[in-house]
């Protein structure tokens, strides 16, 4: 396989991968705004008992949900139409969609992951989905850069 077939291919798998990605967060941020509070952290909280996140949660808290709800839906969006331009070979859609999906995970996984609070599926796993993007994307751009010099 040539390098510039192999960089193809590792384009179109990190472009599968962030519309997977985008997908997810997209839907996830639609699901947890048509929540109450209650019910966006039980969904995102999986691994926490259930019964102890029922109560009468302060409009702030359903406030500040809801801003989580709307960045996932953006975040979502923004890498799936990068997926779109990744698929072309665009740079920029490459570090788009890494700074946005990446930084999106990274907090998810040092906050949420780490602290124990929910189980593996699906969080964890649209955060190794992530990283596979991210990495794929960024060894085609550098056998693009290779070549290039």
């Amino acid at each position: 396989m040539t390098s510039h077939r192999g960089r193809t291919w590792l384009l179109r798998i990190a472009s599968m991968l962030w519309i997977v990605w985008g997908v997810v967060h997209a839907l996830a941020g639609v699901l947890i705004l048509s929540a109450d509070a209650t019910g966006a952290l039980q969904s995102i909280a999986d691994a926490v008992d259930p019964a102890s996140l029922e109560m009468a949660y302060p409009a702030a808290l359903d406030a500040l949900i809801n801003q989580h709800a709307f960045n996932l839906l953006w975040f979502g969006i923004v890498t799936a139409v990068c997926a779109a331009f990744i698929w072309r070979g665009s740079t920029v859609a490459i570090f788009l969609a890494a700074l946005v999906g990446g930084l999106a995970d990274a907090g998810y996984f040092f906050f949420v992951d780490l602290g124990g609070f929910v189980k593996f599926v699906p969080g964890t796993l649209m955060t190794l989905v992530s990283s596979a993007a991210i990495i794929t994307s960024l060894w085609a751009y550098g056998i693009g850069k290779r070549h290039q010099s």
